[in-house]
């Protein structure tokens, strides 16, 4: 496996969330020699301007080699193969994301109530993945891999912690699958890209699932109302 793919912790902080750790092994990148990250951060540009200009389709190892004038075994050996490769670029803002969530301002960081920070956290996350639905899509090409990602399993650690703290009554396992079902890659591909829907009506379909699961996981755990006349 490349040492450039992103890893993430999945013990928990002193808040509960999932920390955030550096790219590959311990002090690896800080390691660098300066013309290795010269390297690296070349192959990376030239690999973005590769999907800016032919989508995610357009960048295989040969084609980034060429766009950034260095040979093809330097490619290989600086991430592995292209999906170590994709899945470099996706860091970035992976981490910018991640960062949101655990240490940035309310609703979507910490400060608000926990079914506030689940409506943003899903707006964001919508919109970011619309954003780079196609290279999030060929880093991930095998869907029965997507959860094993370390870094889908790092937001779905999130929205269970969320949802523990919203209604801890409810089964939040089964919970947190089906919201994090909803904000699936493939899924929002076929909903924006083969249906049409626009990203407002997404995020507004999210807002509602959220307010209703929670409710009503509220309703099943408080009971029947004894006032309610059947």
């Amino acid at each position: 496996m490349s040492a450039d793919l992103p890893l993430f912790s999945n013990v928990q902080g002193i808040t509960g969330e999932p920390e955030l750790l550096q790219l590959g092994p311990a002090g690896d990148e800080p390691c660098l020699r300066a013309d290795a990250a010269r390297n690296r951060a070349r192959l990376l540009d030239a690999a973005a301007r590769l999907i800016a200009e032919h989508g995610a389709a357009g960048v295989t190892m040969e084609a980034v080699a060429a766009a950034a004038n260095v040979g093809k075994g330097t490619v290989f050996r600086r991430f592995g193969d292209r999906t170590g490769l994709l899945t470099a670029l996706l860091d970035h803002s992976e981490r910018k994301f991640q960062a949101a969530f655990l240490t940035g301002p309310a609703p979507m960081g910490p400060g608000a109530p926990p079914v506030e920070r689940l409506r943003a956290f899903g707006h964001a996350l919508l919109r970011r993945t619309v954003d780079e639905l196609d290279l999030q899509l060929a880093a991930e090409p095998d869907p029965a891999r997507r959860f094993s990602v370390p870094a889908r399993r790092v937001l779905h650690g999130h929205v269970l912690l969320l949802l523990r703290q919203a209604v801890p009554d409810a089964d939040c396992e089964l919970l947190a699958h089906t919201l994090m079902g909803y904000l699936n890659p493939a899924l929002v591909h076929h909903l924006t890209r083969q249906c049409g829907m626009p990203l407002g009506r997404l995020e507004s379909g999210w807002g509602d699932l959220v307010d209703r699961l929670t409710a009503a996981a509220v309703c099943v755990a408080d009971g029947p109302d004894p006032d309610r006349v059947a």
